[in-house]
């Protein structure tokens, strides 16, 4: 054997015992990463949607990061031509490892001394970012390089970009393109212009560095240089690029979405552990009616609340939520969820008192009621303005929401059946411990929340069948309840009764039913209406349950209401009568239906007196005399019960009016401080209350 020949077979010996050598080398550097760990890109922000899939608000990961969910679909294709032409070229042609681009980085690695770029591909960024480490080594770019295999192996390259749309870092606590769109842009990043997808690809190079919020010169350089790689590549042309150039990067960060934040947050403590939540919610309802909150609260003064609820009455969703004009206003306690509430509703229970009357047989629309002063044991109910009109129909006294006959007619039902009822439709309510439930339970005398006060509407506008509330989108087919309000003739009497209500002066007559109320004391303002399809209710007030003079139902709340009906974007329609319904006049009813029938007897109020009492203010409250809350002057209405007229009012002594028939009037307080309210009757009996009155 030639020398020639045993130098080249040693040679060639030599290389196979390096190239084993080297394999095995490698072998023993994978087998010591270990398995590809893909936890992080599991940790993701928690989202809730509406029932298109629209984002409604999102919530920080446990470490108080914003990373969310995003599909390559959901992308501006634009950002994506640019990502790739800066970052990898041959990303669709490569298997996690460009050799072009490595050649290129180790020549330049030679040729300068310094590492100038790395050769990375998206693929080995995406590794980095999975198994975060802070060297650049050699090492470290080859465990890169293995993991790239790994993941090329393991997963498609959209799913590749996927994980790189999600995990990107882009400044502070944001992570992932749709959160620095979101937080940057104010937008989600299906539609980007070209700076802003020029900037969003610069900015995960250098994350801090060039933040648009902190360091505008340096980011506004980074994307010119992305602008100017997409120019030459042809993802754009030379004049897009120059007009992108123009463009400011000074970016503030902004808040990311809060709609329906009560509604997304009991969607999250009910499925912690989902990490997607879609809501029946409609977005865009939503936002619209959140708008009127807020534009409303403002109008009526800093420490008010308001809520809306919106349900759809052949499915029972919930499509839309507004729980208070201001999530993050302490002054209003925006925090809680007013829709929640358990708040007195005034007159808004009367109409489910005659749908029972009208179910039993009891009365009709045209029946003819009694409204005169009454008296039932020590209760003597007394209508919201002190008067009386005489013998009305039962719809003529549910329109004009006369409180003497609906006392009537309970008494003559009963108010065990009716708080029955409530049990029988699933419908919570509150009442107080120290007495039995009385006749009062029907003029506001026991909490409800405006969710189930909503849905005892809904029921009215089901025919009679009350709803279960569905609160997230396609939860599957509702199971319908066998729970009743009413029957379908009584809820069509009530249906046509309130739409002739009178409504307020920013609405037309006769387009929905509604009706509204007033809590005692001035406390809680209601108004809740409904046609074919859906039904709203509204609340107002102060979360704190301070009173708030002016505040009533019909002149607050009910003007909102028509508002928010608007908003639906739809004519309201009518519900249909069902058969059995009887159309007639007082004269041509059946004689026992012509007037109500007494089982139990009442007394006239005139031959037995009420003592004389100061309804309003009760003693010892504070009043607020804010003149931006409700009215353009300050001023506090003072009522009182009992007695015999005619009344003299009196603060710290002196009259402030002269002796009235009526036992309300107004006082218009000059400053602000404790004050005594007196009242004297023609027999000489008074009452007196202290209070505080703030401005």
């Amino acid at each position: 054997m030639s020398a020639l020949r045993r130098s080249l077979l040693t040679i060639a010996a030599l290389a196979v015992g390096g190239l084993a050598v080297a394999a095995f080398g490698l072998w023993r550097f994978v087998d010591s990463l270990g398995p590809l760990d893909l936890s992080v890109a599991q940790a993701r922000s928690t989202i809730v949607t509406d029932r298109e899939g629209h984002l409604l608000r999102p919530f920080a990961t446990p470490e108080g990061r914003w990373r969310l969910p995003v599909e390559v679909a959901d992308v501006d294709p634009r950002y994506l031509s640019m990502l790739k032409a800066y970052e990898d070229r041959r990303f669709a042609q490569h298997r996690g490892i460009d050799p072009l681009a490595i050649a290129r980085a180790a020549g330049q690695w030679v040729s300068r001394g310094s590492i100038v770029s790395g050769g990375s591909t998206l693929t080995m960024q995406v590794a980095r970012l999975l198994e975060p480490r802070e060297e650049r080594s050699l090492s470290a770019k080859m465990r890169q390089m293995v993991r790239a295999v790994q993941l090329e192996h393991r997963f498609s390259k959209a799913e590749i970009l996927r994980l790189y749309l999600l995990l990107a870092p882009f400044g502070g606590n944001l992570e992932g393109v749709r959160a620095a769109s979101l937080s940057y842009f104010g937008r989600e990043p299906k539609r980007l212009t070209f700076a802003e997808a020029a900037l969003l690809v610069a900015l995960p190079q250098s994350p801090e560095t060039r933040r648009p919020d902190r360091e505008s010169r340096a980011a506004r350089a980074a994307r010119d240089r992305v602008l100017d790689r997409a120019s030459a590549s042809g993802v754009i042309t030379a004049a897009e690029a120059a007009a992108a150039k123009a463009e400011s990067v000074r970016l503030p960060r902004r808040a990311f979405p809060m709609l329906a934040a009560h509604a997304a947050e009991a969607a999250y403590a009910e499925q912690p552990t989902e990490t997607t939540h879609r809501l029946a919610i409609d977005g865009r309802l939503q936002a619209s009616l959140e708008h009127l909150a807020r534009d409303r609260a403002e109008r009526l003064g800093p420490a008010l609340s308001l809520a809306i609820l919106v349900i759809d009455n052949a499915t029972g969703e919930v499509r839309a939520q507004v729980g208070s004009p201001d999530y993050m206003s302490r002054q209003r306690a925006g925090a809680i969820d007013m829709t929640r509430a358990i708040r007195s509703p005034g007159s808004a229970l009367k109409p489910f008192i005659y749908a029972l009357a009208f179910e039993s047989g009891l009365a009709h629309p045209e029946t003819l009621l009694d409204d005169r002063p009454s008296r039932y044991g020590a209760y003597q109910p007394e209508n919201f303005d002190l008067a009386f009109q005489g013998t009305v129909t039962a719809r003529r006294a549910l329109q004009l929401s006369l409180n003497v006959p609906a006392v009537e007619l309970l008494n003559e039902l009963g108010p065990a059946r009716l708080l029955a009822r409530f049990q029988q439709s699933d419908v919570a309510y509150s009442l107080s411990k120290d007495a039995a439930p009385g006749l009062a339970v029907g003029l506001g005398g026991l909490g409800i929340t405006l969710t189930d006060l909503s849905r005892l509407y809904a029921g009215l506008a089901r025919g009679g069948a009350m709803p279960d509330l569905v609160r997230r989108a396609n939860g599957g087919p509702v199971t319908p309840s066998d729970r009743r309000i009413a029957d379908p003739v009584a809820s069509w009497y009530i249906f046509d009764i309130l739409r002739g209500a009178p409504p307020p002066d920013n609405a037309l007559a006769g387009r929905i039913a509604f009706k509204t109320g007033t809590s005692y004391g001035y406390r809680d303002a209601w108004a809740v209406g409904y046609d074919r399809h859906f039904t709203i209710g509204v609340w107002v007030g102060r979360p704190d349950g301070t009173a708030v003079p002016g505040l009533i139902g019909r002149v607050v709340a009910a003007p909102i209401l028509f508002d928010a009906y608007g908003r639906l974007n739809r004519e309201p329609e009518s519900l249909i009568a069902p058969p059995f319904t009887l159309q007639a006049t007082t004269a041509s009813l059946p004689p026992p239906l012509r007037h109500i029938r007494h089982d139990v007897p009442k007394t006239i109020a005139s031959t037995i007196r009420a003592p004389l009492k100061i309804a309003f203010p009760l003693d010892g409250s504070r009043v607020e005399m804010d003149r931006s809350e409700v009215h353009e002057t300050a001023s506090l209405s003072l009522k009182a019960s009992g007695g015999v007229p005619p009344l003299t009012w009196l603060v710290d002594g002196a009259p402030v009016r002269s002796a009235s028939l009526r036992r309300e009037t107004v006082w218009n307080p000059e400053g602000a401080g404790f004050v005594r309210l007196s009242v004297v009757d023609a027999s000489g009996a008074t009452d007196s209350v202290v209070v505080r009155v703030e401005r």
